[in-house]
C-alpha cells in the first residue's frame, strides 16, 4: 500500500484509494482544512500536491433553520436544504422512527426548493417503495465494489468480498470489481 505524503504526485494520488480518515490525517499534518466530504478532501489534496498551496474555499453562510414546531406540511423546503436534526425530528414525527435521510431522498430535497414538506413525504414513500437501485456515488467506492462483487459471486462470503477489496485498493489503478480480483482468495 502506498503512503500518502506531500511528495506524491497528484496523478499518482488519483490512482490509489485512501480512506477518508487517511485523507483527514494528511490534511491535519499539512495544516489543511479537514472538514467536508471525501470528495472535498481529495480535491483539496490534489490542489495542494499540485501547487504546494492551500485551496481557497468559499465561505458558506449558515441559513437560519426553522424549529420543528415552525415546520408544517405546507412549509417550503427552501434553498440550500440541510438535513439537520430539526428536520429529522419533523420527518420522524410525520413518517415514524424508521425515517432515514437516504442519499436519493437527500438529493431530491436539495433539488426541489419550491416543494413543500408534504411533497417531500410523498416522495419519501415513493423512493422507499421503488425497486430501482440507488446509484452509488464515487466516494462510496467500497459499497459499489461489494455490490458488484456479490452480483458476480453470490456463493461467496462478505469476508471474501472484503479480502478482494483490500487487495484491489492496494494496487495501482481503478477500484472497480473485476473477476481477476478473486486471485486474492487463492
Amino acid at each position: 500500500m502506498i503512503k500518502l505524503t506531500k511528495n506524491l504526485k497528484p496523478e499518482e494520488f488519483k490512482q490509489y484509494y485512501f480512506l477518508k480518515e487517511e485523507l483527514k490525517d494528511f490534511c491535519r499534518s499539512e495544516g489543511l482544512k479537514v472538514g467536508g466530504s471525501k470528495e472535498d478532501l481529495e480535491n483539496r489534496i490534489v490542489h495542494y500536491l499540485s501547487t504546494g498551496e492551500m485551496l481557497e474555499e468559499p465561505v458558506i453562510r449558515q441559513v437560519s433553520t426553522k424549529s420543528p414546531s415552525e415546520i408544517t406540511l405546507d412549509s417550503k423546503l427552501g434553498e440550500n436544504f440541510k438535513c439537520s436534526e430539526d428536520k429529522r425530528e419533523f420527518f420522524e414525527n410525520e413518517i415514524g422512527k424508521t425515517f432515514k435521510f437516504k442519499v436519493k431522498f437527500q438529493k431530491w430535497l436539495k433539488s426541489n426548493p419550491d416543494k413543500t414538506y408534504r411533497d417531500a413525504i410523498d416522495t419519501y414513500y415513493e423512493i422507499q417503495n421503488s425497486k430501482e437501485k440507488t446509484k452509488i456515488d464515487k466516494q462510496f467506492q467500497y459499497n459499489q465494489y461489494i455490490r458488484d462483487f456479490f452480483k458476480d459471486n453470490d456463493d461467496k462470503s462478505l469476508e471474501d468480498a472484503i479480502k478482494c477489496w483490500k487487495y484491489k485498493k492496494s494496487i495501482k489503478g481503478h477500484n472497480r470489481y473485476e473477476r481477476s480480483d478473486l486471485e486474492a482468495l487463492l
